[in-house]
Parts: structure tokens; C-alpha cells; sequence
């Protein structure tokens, strides 16, 4: 079995320096002998058979499970290594009919229909709100940030991110505004605060309801921004503006369709609907095994081959594009750097295998978005040409506005943790 294990490794590491030690102590070198030296121990020879069988969801069950130690390096940095080896975002060849059989089946896994929404939604967003509060920002943004500069902190590229998408929607005072996927509320208030908006704010979440609801009543916006928990779906109103952030992700390539449409009917002729959303550069896929399993059960991340036909078929007209290429890597970074620096108090609230299989998520997302081809795009759809000024240069002066207003408004920078 340890030469099985020896040749399919072989055949995958073709550069870089890996040290493979088996449970029966057979130790073998991988690569090209390039670059930074990364040592791993199968404990067990079923940790190995489980690499042979299912590399893609044993990697992560077999770190988390403490069956794979990682001896010198990170596990961040096995994964670099191992993402690195093959840009094309196919599956080696001895993994193909697994992938081929995977997507077939893609659509029942993210068959998110209202009740298998909520109870995907609380998997992972109604963990105990203290965990959140080690590693975002102070805004608790738990999306894509947008980094203006290399060296911006995480907290003013979170902030910058809000700005960014608020100068797209071309907000005006007293507009509506529907915010699917509200998260803890930070972007819902900064609309009401900044913009002047009237929001509503829809997620399915228990946690994150009812700390947004308790941020709206501190900062004195409570009349100005109602928070529900509620699907989109079933929302019955009409709206000026139409944002979501970090929530397309949840819907299931089954119910894209239903998504815009919908969208389509709760937004106003002259309104102006803006989506963010982590893509996929090189087609359709699959979701990772051991992210659906651990992580985001039901959920999918789309290619825009995928995502375009249902806005075409839902009488949206798409009038601006962007892609956002390694921000999201960045603020991965950012997350992962502030969740290890808190690594105990996470075990306090969990147990070390909790702390394992979330530095791998935070790791392995990480390393997706800079070796792979996974990107965030922005949409910004319409339905009618004239809403929205012909060139993208409105975007940077309603920034500049906006940045102007936001010194008496911004939350006092922290450390991670605080």
C-alpha cells in the first residue's frame, strides 16, 4: 500500500521540496528539491488509505483529525505547495471520474430550499459569536475586503469595501434599500448612516440578527434600518436599491433563476441592483468535498458562464463588471494571521480539532484564491440602460463624499480579539 501511496504523491508533486514519513515509518522525498522544505507523518495507515481514496476530503479530515502532522512548515504552506502544482483548475487524471460524478450530483447538494437554507446558514453562521470577534474586522465583515493600497490595515479595507459598494449603488437620501444577506448589520447601517437610506436587511441566521438589531438601537438607526429573519424569497415589498454581499454563495446553481428573478421583481424600474460574489475564473466545478461537509454545506461558488444566462433570462441588463482578483486573499490572510493569534481562546470555546479544521478552511481558501483561479466579481445590474451614468467615473468622486462623511461615523480601530 506505501508504494500505491508513494506513486500517486509522485505523479501529483512535481516542484517544490515535500518529506512524506508513513505510519509504518517509511520516508520518502517528493518535488523537485526547490524551494521551502515541508515535512508531513501519516499517523495511521487508514489516514493513508484515505488519501489514496478521496485526496480532496481526506487532506482536511486528516489534519483536523491530528492523523497528518505537518513536522516542519504549516499547513498553509503544504497547501500553497499543493495548489501550486497545477493552475489549469482540473482534477489529475486519477481523480476525474470522482469530479465527473460529483458534478452530476451538484445539484442535489445545493438543493437550498427554505428550510435546508436555514439549517445550512446555522452550521456555520450561528457558531458562538465570540469566535467571529477574534479574527474579522471590527465591523464583523465576513466578506471580500477591498484593499485600496498593499499596506492597508484590514479594517480600513473592510471599510473601503462598504464604500466602494455603496458608490456603485448611487444611493440617494430616503431611497429603499434591500440588503439580502445582512450579515451583522455593518453594511446596512453604514447605508442608513452614510447614504441616508431606508434599509431592510434580510438573513437566516438567528446570531447575526439579533446582534445587527441590537447595532441599529446603539447607534440610533433603529428607525432607519429594520433587520428580519427572513428568506428572500419570501419578501414582498418594492426597493430603489438591491444589494448582496457575500451571500450568492448560499443560493445553489439549482436556484439562480429563482435569485434574479425575484430580484427582478422586488426592484423598482429606475433602481439599481448590486451583487458581490466570490467567483471562478476557469468554468464551472465543484465544491470542495471537505468545505461542503465541514464548512458550507449547500454552497457553491459560481462561474459567471453560469451566473450571466440566468441574469440575461431574468430581464436584468448587466451594466458593470468588476473582478477582484487577490483582495480576497488578502483579507484571508488577514483572518487566518488574527485566528491563530488567538488559537487558545478558540480551543477554550471549542476543542484543538475545531482549531485545526478552521486554520485549514482559512488556509486553504487562502491559497485557492492565490494559486487557483478564484476571484470576487461585482455586478451591477439594471433594468433600463439610462439609470447609471454611462462611464465608471461617478464611482470615485461618491467615494471621496462618502469617505468625507465617514470620520464622525467609523468605529474605533482594534486588535484582533479586543
Amino acid at each position: 500500500m506505501e508504494w500505491v501511496l508513494r506513486t500517486v504523491l509522485q505523479s501529483f508533486f512535481r516542484q517544490g521540496m515535500l518529506r512524506v514519513a508513513t505510519a509504518h515509518g517509511t520516508t520518502f522525498m517528493l518535488g523537485d528539491g526547490t524551494g521551502t522544505p515541508i515535512a508531513v507523518r501519516f499517523m495511521t495507515p487508514a489516514a493513508q488509505r484515505a488519501m489514496l481514496l478521496d485526496p480532496e476530503l481526506a487532506l482536511g479530515e486528516t489534519y483536523m483529525n491530528g492523523t497528518l502532522v505537518i513536522e516542519q512548515g504549516s499547513i498553509t504552506e503544504l497547501l500553497a505547495l499543493a495548489l501550486s502544482q497545477d493552475h489549469s483548475g482540473k482534477p489529475p487524471r486519477w481523480g476525474r471520474l470522482r469530479w465527473l460524478l460529483r458534478y452530476l450530483g451538484r445539484r442535489l447538494a445545493q438543493f437550498n430550499a427554505r428550510t435546508r437554507s436555514r439549517r445550512n446558514v446555522a452550521h456555520h453562521y450561528d457558531l458562538d459569536g465570540r469566535l467571529y470577534s477574534l479574527f474579522l474586522d471590527a465591523d464583523r465583515q465576513y466578506s471580500c475586503a477591498y484593499f485600496e493600497h498593499p499596506d492597508q490595515s484590514l479594517d480600513d479595507a473592510q471599510l473601503a469595501k462598504r464604500r466602494h459598494v455603496t458608490a456603485k449603488l448611487l444611493v440617494t437620501p430616503d431611497a429603499r434599500v434591500l440588503d439580502i444577506g445582512s450579515g451583522w448589520g455593518g453594511l446596512g447601517l453604514y447605508l442608513a448612516e452614510l447614504a441616508g437610506a431606508r434599509v431592510t436587511g434580510v438573513t437566516l441566521s438567528k446570531e447575526q440578527l439579533a446582534l445587527s438589531t441590537q447595532r441599529a438601537e446603539e447607534k440610533g438607526l433603529a428607525d432607519r434600518v429594520e433587520f428580519r429573519l427572513q428568506d428572500y424569497r419570501d419578501i414582498n415589498e418594492h426597493f430603489d436599491r438591491i444589494v448582496s454581499v457575500g451571500m450568492f454563495e448560499h443560493v445553489g446553481v439549482g436556484f439562480y433563476d429563482v435569485f434574479f428573478r425575484k430580484a427582478a421583481e422586488l426592484l423598482a424600474d429606475d433602481g439599481v441592483m448590486l451583487l458581490h460574489s466570490i467567483g471562478r475564473s476557469e468554468g464551472p466545478g465543484i465544491t470542495n468535498p471537505w468545505i461542503a461537509k465541514y464548512i458550507f454545506p449547500g454552497g457553491y461558488i459560481p462561474a459567471l458562464s453560469e451566473v450571466l444566462p440566468a441574469v440575461e433570462r431574468s430581464g436584468f441588463l448587466v451594466t458593470d463588471i468588476e473582478i477582484l482578483r487577490l483582495h480576497y486573499a488578502e483579507t484571508l490572510k488577514n483572518w487566518r494571521e488574527r485566528f491563530l493569534a488567538h488559537r487558545e481562546e478558540v480551543e477554550r470555546l471549542y476543542d484543538a480539532r475545531f482549531v485545526r479544521m478552521w486554520e485549514f478552511y482559512l488556509a486553504s481558501s487562502e491559497m485557492t484564491f492565490r494559486e487557483q483561479g478564484m476571484m470576487v466579481f461585482q455586478l451591477q445590474l439594471t433594468k433600463r440602460q439610462d439609470v447609471v451614468p454611462i462611464t465608471r467615473d461617478y464611482i470615485g468622486p461618491e467615494e471621496s463624499r462618502l469617505r468625507s462623511l465617514e470620520s464622525g461615523s467609523r468605529p474605533p480601530l482594534r486588535l484582533a480579539g479586543e
